[in-house]
């Protein structure tokens, strides 16, 4: 297996704990079995197809291969009926989305720098691809995006887009390599700052009501 198949493999992967994810979410909204299936192929390939929108390749990864939403259903129908088997759900949709952040964002980065955009467009290309269904997973829960709050979510996949720019062209080392070690920065920040409670910093105001809210 070369390099291209391994990237394609971990494209997969990624779209896999995506979907996990997204079903993981319905299941805790209670959603029935159509809604986790929906939940997990939105965050499953949502982001990819906004990435291939936003840059032109269509139709979109997720229409030219059946393999992307056959493993979203998949993926999302095993959640729908081993879910009632597992405990702390919450725990593990956290973990399964540290893992897709990782991948999603070497996958987005690596697509942008195939289609010879410069650095903002590479690392925008690793941000929306990582990010992009979660948005759409949230927007669909009636939740503030993490991506808004103070979470360290799309910090870690923008780090992670410019650390993939930095070793393309400042070093020799394989797609495959570049690939992992993005791929594990991203993951392993993610994880850092949900164990350490790590954030940034929050807008704060004097303002005693909200705003639409005024007596």
């Amino acid at each position: 297996m070369d390099a291209e198949q391994l990237i394609h493999s971990f494209d997969l992967f990624g779209t896999a704990v995506f979907a996990v994810t997204g079903a993981l979410c319905g299941v805790h909204h209670k959603l029935d079995l159509l809604g986790v299936v929906v939940f997990g192929c939105t965050v499953g390939v949502g982001g990819g197809i906004l990435r291939d929108l936003i840059i032109g390749d269509v139709p979109v990864a997720a229409l030219r291969s059946k393999s992307y939403l056959l493993i979203c259903i998949a993926s999302a129908l095993t959640v729908f009926f081993v879910a009632r088997y597992l405990s702390n759900l919450q725990k593990l949709i956290a973990i399964c989305d540290a893992i897709g952040l990782g991948v999603f964002t070497a996958i987005g980065a690596a697509k942008g720098a195939a289609f010879e955009l410069n650095t903002i467009g590479i690392v925008l290309c690793g941000v929306l691809t990582a990010v992009g269904g979660g948005i759409l997973r949230d927007v669909m829960s009636k939740s503030i995006p993490v991506v808004l709050t103070s979470d360290f979510y799309a910090t870690a996949a923008l780090l992670g887009g410019l650390v993939f720019c930095l070793l393309k062209r400042l070093t020799r080392l394989p797609d495959f390599s570049i690939f992992a070690t993005v791929f594990l920065f991203v993951t392993g920040i993610r994880l850092a700052a949900m164990h350490y409670k790590l954030h940034l910093p929050v807008a704060s105001s004097n303002d005693a009501a909200a705003p639409g809210k005024e007596s």
